[in-house]
């Protein structure tokens, strides 16, 4: 039996990599409002809060009123373009394969909308493996309250103690931390220099990582 029987991804900068999209829907946004485009390298920087906390950093302090305005024009163009550049991180697909042949269950906790996150998921044929999806929407709060995370433990059956959290960002070590359950970084995502500082339980570089720490805990 595996260490851990239950694997909760972040999304945007964990299982996928969405930024090239949600770069262009801010920048889109932005022209729109007749503001400059902002640097991708930049924006990437502010996922993980959901949509408008992105577009709130990008437009900053001084376009605060023009927030409401700016995610109706992002939400309706990103929804159509979720899947112009979003890629499942390379080598993620086999770990999640190799895993489940060995009876691991796999979640997705996201704060994007639950809508677009399972297009997401389901675009890019990750629907069986990621049957269970909570998203910004789907309950009253959404990371870094351990709501979703306690939901999606409960749908498995898995116990939090062979629950695994694994994200991009403190963001997700916190919920994972306030859930109860153990926490890995990864550091191919959007928020590498942050979950480095985050305390997750373990770091990996590259998705086979997954693999040991799955197999065999991540104090080994």
């Amino acid at each position: 039996m595996t260490a851990f029987g239950h694997l909760v991804f972040d999304l945007d900068g964990t299982l996928v990599d969405t930024k090239d999209d949600l770069a262009e829907a801010v920048n889109v946004t932005l022209r729109e409002l007749g503001l400059p485009p902002e640097d991708p390298h930049t924006l990437w920087g502010y996922v993980g809060h959901g949509a408008r906390a992105l577009l709130e950093r990008a437009l900053g302090a001084e376009h605060t009123h023009l927030l409401e305005p700016g995610v109706a024009i992002f939400m309706p163009w990103y929804r159509a373009h979720l899947l112009d550049h979003s890629v499942l991180y390379p080598g993620l697909g086999a770990v999640v394969e190799t895993l489940a042949e060995e009876g691991v269950l796999f979640s997705v906790l996201t704060n994007k909308p639950e809508d677009m996150s399972r297009a997401i998921v389901d675009g890019l044929g990750l629907g069986a493996l990621f049957p269970r999806l909570v998203g910004g929407d789907t309950l009253a709060a959404k990371k870094p309250d351990p709501s979703g995370l306690l939901r999606l433990i409960g749908d498995t059956g898995v116990p939090a103690a062979r629950t695994l959290m694994i994200g991009d960002s403190p963001i997700d070590v916190t919920t994972g931390r306030n859930a109860g359950v153990a926490t890995c970084g990864v550091l191919w995502g959007f928020s590498g220099p942050s979950v480095r500082e985050s305390a997750a339980d373990v770091l990996i570089a590259a998705p086979d990582e997954l693999l040991r720490v799955c197999r065999q805990g991540w104090r080994d």
